[in-house]
């Protein structure tokens, strides 16, 4: 089985996902200090349906997690599902301000 690897690419502001020398899943985001709006996850069409977005995006928000600094604003469809789906990590979501 091909180990699946993880980066963070900042100067790209995205985060990868690659089996092998193949990149399978993309998550992008937008960073502004203190929040990170994630705004897209894609998966390379030829590698949708293994749950390749899904570790992505569980990698990425416990790489979050563990910085303790940034909270996450799910913007992609995608990415709300997914907390919805794991309402354990809930608490690094950025809660909206009342007017």
């Amino acid at each position: 089985m091909t180990q699946l690897t993880f980066a963070h690419e900042p100067d790209a502001s995205r985060y990868t996902l690659s089996k092998g020398a193949d990149l399978v899943s993309v998550l992008d985001y937008r960073d502004d200090g203190r929040s990170v709006a994630m705004t897209r996850a894609y998966t390379v069409p030829t590698f949708r349906g293994h749950g390749y977005a899904g570790e992505l995006v569980d990698r990425a928000v416990a790489q979050l997690e563990a910085s303790g600094d940034r909270s996450v604003v799910p913007v992609c469809w995608y990415v709300a599902d997914w907390f919805t789906d794991h309402p354990e990590r809930a608490s690094i979501l950025q809660h909206r301000r009342s007017a």
